[in-house]
This record gives structure tokens, C-alpha cells and sequence, in this order.
């Protein structure tokens, strides 16, 4: 259905960009009760609105275009207190990295990018966590201005690069993932 609505909406125009920003987290380790809940949830959250953006990619970007994916700097190992988590955003860095294939379906010259944050600054972040170090999560300011920078052009990435965002201090910094 997504994909039929943004075809009317778009119909034959193509754009610049297609940014996957959905997301969420939940915990459990694989002897919880809310396993298979969870599982589902960070499956739906992640890997159904990466793989539909993905999709839309091929329709609707145009050549030379940036689609980018909410991968989780923690899914580079284990999540052993966090499996269904883990398992979905290991699954969007695969995806990334599948797009950048030749034949991958995507338009010519275009990237896809995965964003690996660790905790993004968000209200939902700070009514649920209120006593955390704020000065180790990423503004969404610098995820947006990281995005524009990518879109036109400037310090873009390789297609299939999985980019760590790493926050310390207040100072944020972007670093390629090496698997």
C-alpha cells in the first residue's frame, strides 16, 4: 500500500534523496518472556520501513541519489540484553550493504548508507531515560545537517558504508564501521 500511495503522490518525479529515519528499541534477552513480541516489534520498526525504503528507492530516486537506513552502532557485536534489537538492525546493515551491489536494483550511481547512533537525542529518549548523560547522545540537528551534507554531495560516503555516530562530550563525530 505504501508503495501504490507514494507512486500517485510521485507519480514519474524523482527525488534527491530517501531518508529511513523509523525506529525503536526493545530489550530482552533470549530467555524473555517478551522474545518473540519484541523480535516482532524491532522486525516491523526496522527491517519492514528499511526494506519499503529500499523499495521506493528503486522506483522513485534518481540517479546518483542517497538512501540512507537507521542501522545501531551497538548491532556491530552481540546484544545479548537487547536480541531482537540487535538481530534487526544487523539485519538493516546487511541490507546496506546488499544495496551496493551492482545488482541490487538501485538507480545508477546512487548510495545507500546506513546511520549507526548510538542514542539519539529525542524526547522519548529523555522522558524514559531522565538521568542519563545527555552529552553522549546525538543531537537530531546533526543527524539532519549529516544528511543534507550527504544529499548534496559533500563528504558522502560509499554506497554500502554502515557510519557509526559516536557522541561524547557534547562533540559528535562519524566514524566507518570496519567488519
Amino acid at each position: 500500500k505504501v508503495t501504490t500511495e507514494v507512486g500517485k503522490l510521485l507519480g514519474e518525479e524523482k527525488v534527491d534523496a530517501i531518508l529511513c529515519v523509523a525506529g525503536g528499541w526493545a530489550g530482552g534477552s533470549a530467555k524473555a518472556k517478551s522474545l518473540y513480541k519484541n523480535c516482532d516489534l524491532m522486525w516491523k520498526q526496522s527491517i519492514w520501513t528499511s526494506t519499503i525504503s529500499s523499495h521506493l528507492a528503486t522506483k522513485h530516486l534518481k540517479e546518483g541519489g542517497l538512501l540512507t537506513l537507521t542501522g545501531a552502532q551497538a548491532a556491530l557485536s552481540g546484544t545479548p540484553g537487547m536480541i531482537g534489537y540487535g538481530m534487526a538492525k544487523g539485519a538493516v546493515h546487511q541490507l546496506c550493504q546488499s544495496l551496493a551491489g551492482a545488482n541490487s536494483g538501485l538507480p545508477s550511481g546512487s548510495a545507500a548508507v546506513a546511520v549507526l547512533p548510538v542514542t539519539l537525542d529525542t524526547p522519548a529518549n529523555r522522558k524514559s531515560m531522565p538521568d542519563a548523560d545527555f552529552s553522549s547522545w546525538t543531537p537530531l540537528e546533526f543527524i539532519a545537517e549529516t544528511f543534507f551534507d550527504w544529499v548534496t554531495g559533500k563528504n558522502r560516503p560509499n554506497s554500502g558504508s554502515l557510519i557509526q555516530v559516536i557522541t561524547t562530550g557534547g562533540k559528535t563525530e562519524l566514524v566507518a564501521a570496519h567488519l
